[in-house]
């Protein structure tokens, strides 16, 4: 599947197959988020792969009640070392940079799992200290954001998008 294709056909999925996807997998998925752009190429992103049903049930557990989450056979917590953002960016590199950063990565990571027949979904509420517990992290790696990842079971119909006029413009906003 090219980029565009995997871009077009990209949805979130909340229901999985029981389907183990394989460690190589995973680990070239992480290599191709790895291939995302960072701040000053900081590359301060950390990922957490959680396969084990104890722990995913305390993720999803953290994840205010959806259910879904711990029957993903994988869970990739990606999360941010903001001890070396900050070395190199202070506060900016904590509040915006760190965000940026792991949610390009994140992306990269869903898009080449769409192209290998994989579903994902972006998780993003969640209990942080909760989810740091639950992949035993030390404090200055922080949570940012989570990804379901299996074989769809059911794959729901994308959602319409809103059109390029509508959030496009030329040279001033409006």
């Amino acid at each position: 599947m090219d980029v565009d294709e995997a871009i077009r056909s990209r949805v979130s999925v909340r229901s999985y197959g029981s389907a183990k996807v394989d460690d190589g997998v995973v680990r070239e998925l992480i290599e191709l988020a790895t291939q995302a752009p960072s701040a000053g190429n900081t590359q301060e992103w950390v990922f957490v792969v959680v396969r084990d049903q104890k722990s995913r049930q305390a993720i999803g557990d953290a994840c205010f009640g959806r259910a879904f989450i711990a029957s993903a056979p994988v869970i990739v917590v990606v999360c941010a070392d903001m001890e070396k953002i900050e070395r190199a960016y202070g506060e900016r590199g904590v509040s915006l940079y760190a965000a940026q950063d792991v949610a390009a990565a994140a992306e990269n990571f869903m898009l080449a799992a769409t192209g290998r027949g994989l579903a994902t979904c972006w998780i993003g509420a969640f209990n942080e200290q909760a989810v740091r517990n639950a992949v035993a992290a030390p404090s200055h790696i922080r949570p940012m954001a989570m990804i379901t990842l299996g074989y769809a079971k059911d794959k729901p119909k994308k959602p319409a998008r809103m059109p390029v006029s509508d959030v496009a413009f030329t040279e001033l906003y409006g």
